[in-house]
């Protein structure tokens, strides 16, 4: 398995990480997490100008043809500086998900706009009681004439207090935990029906919980098939763990090399706390498991572009090792920071929180390590 990048995926990650170094620095991004939009659309402008909406939406759809390979280049310099702005949401989990199921209509009427950086969207699939089950979804569609009407409550819909179109999984047939069943329906945030309850998140993103009362959604809205939702769903959340793994790995790098640094100039006893062979160890155990991740996300992104057929067991798989690597090397971070590591002035914090939220995101360790063995 060839780990090489071509020139234009070395130029992209060239690119994305010059944006992190000169333009995305810590103070920047704590006054765009604590704006009222919680992001800067400056930012989302220039990401459009760039090209990097549209890098995993096809040229048909007025995108660039991207890979799988190119999105985690993006996603893993976002890590390294906790970019704030909706890539994950919009581009990976939503527009992704219209490009390769969605009408002609609907791809001309949103997928131009979101490359563009004139549209966000939102992918609302979790509701209280499903957990990382996405089949288990209450929410319910009936049909009525040329609409559906749907009823029911999607809880942390990620980018959902900016998002312009939501696309919402319903259950058109069958019980509450069926696969089969469930239908995917693009609705606009601000019609009729919609009550969204905002919110910031733990790790300083946005987030909505959705009330939804007789929504009229007319069935040319419907994305995929009727009753066919969950492979859709099931396809769409693989691409945003790989993103998200690839974000988590870009946050560890940073976390392990400001920690190294940290405990060269930290002194204790007149000595620096970088010389005791323990803490040496705890470092050395840090670089390990990053290095580990990293292998497993390329590795799993390879397999998944190549529609291997154990791609989705090297999906779990990586997403167990980011959790547990996420866990580990955010605590001897701030261990080794001690007090001021749990600071908000200092960045390790905030990069543990966010460490924490992607193990829980998609399924914490313990779904994907059962997952992992049944598969």
């Amino acid at each position: 398995m060839d780990f090489t990048f071509n020139e234009e995926q070395s130029l992209i990650q060239d690119q994305v990480d010059q944006f992190v170094q000169k333009e995305y620095d810590w103070e920047t991004r704590q006054s765009l997490s604590n704006s009222d939009l919680g992001f800067g659309d400056d930012n989302w402008q220039k990401f459009a100008e760039l090209g990097w909406l549209g890098i995993s939406v096809s040229e048909e759809s007025g995108g660039f043809g991207g890979s799988s390979i190119e999105s985690m280049l993006i996603m893993e310099a976002f890590g390294k500086g906790l970019v704030v702005e909706p890539f994950l949401e919009t581009v990976i989990m939503s527009a992704s998900l219209i490009d390769d199921h969605g009408t002609k209509e609907q791809k001309s009427s949103i997928l131009e706009q979101a490359v563009a950086g004139k549209m966000h969207l939102a992918l609302a699939y979790a509701e209280p009681q499903s957990r990382f089950n996405l089949s288990d979804v209450v929410t319910v569609a009936k049909a009525d004439g040329d609409n559906y009407i749907l009823n029911g409550y999607k809880s942390v819909v990620m980018n959902g207090p900016s998002a312009n179109k939501v696309i919402v999984s319903a259950r058109t047939s069958g019980s509450q935990l069926d696969e089969d069943g469930i239908t995917l329906f693009i609705v606009d945030s601000d019609c009729e029906g919609i009550e969204k309850t905002n919110y910031k998140t733990v790790d300083g993103r946005r987030a909505s919980d959705i009330n939804i009362e007789n929504v009229i959604v007319p069935k040319e809205n419907i994305v995929g098939e009727v009753n066919g939702g969950f492979q859709l769903l099931d396809s769409a959340i693989d691409k945003a763990i790989l993103a998200i793994s690839a974000e988590a790995v870009g946050a560890m790098e940073v976390l392990y090399k400001t920690t190294v640094e940290y405990t060269k100039t930290r002194e204790q006893f007149g000595t620096a706390i970088g010389k005791f062979q323990v803490l040496q160890h705890r470092m050395v155990d840090m670089f390990m498991e990053y290095e580990q991740c990293k292998s497993l996300l390329y590795m799993a992104t390879m397999k998944h572009e190549e529609g291997a057929s154990d791609a989705k067991k090297a999906i779990s798989g990586l997403k167990y090792q980011v959790g547990k690597a996420g866990k580990f090397i955010g605590q001897q971070a701030v261990q080794l920071h001690g007090g001021m590591g749990v600071t908000d002035e200092l960045n390790v914090g905030h990069y543990f929180k966010r460490l924490t939220t992607v193990g829980t995101i998609f399924g914490n360790t313990d779904y994907h390590l059962k997952k992992y063995s049944s598969l």
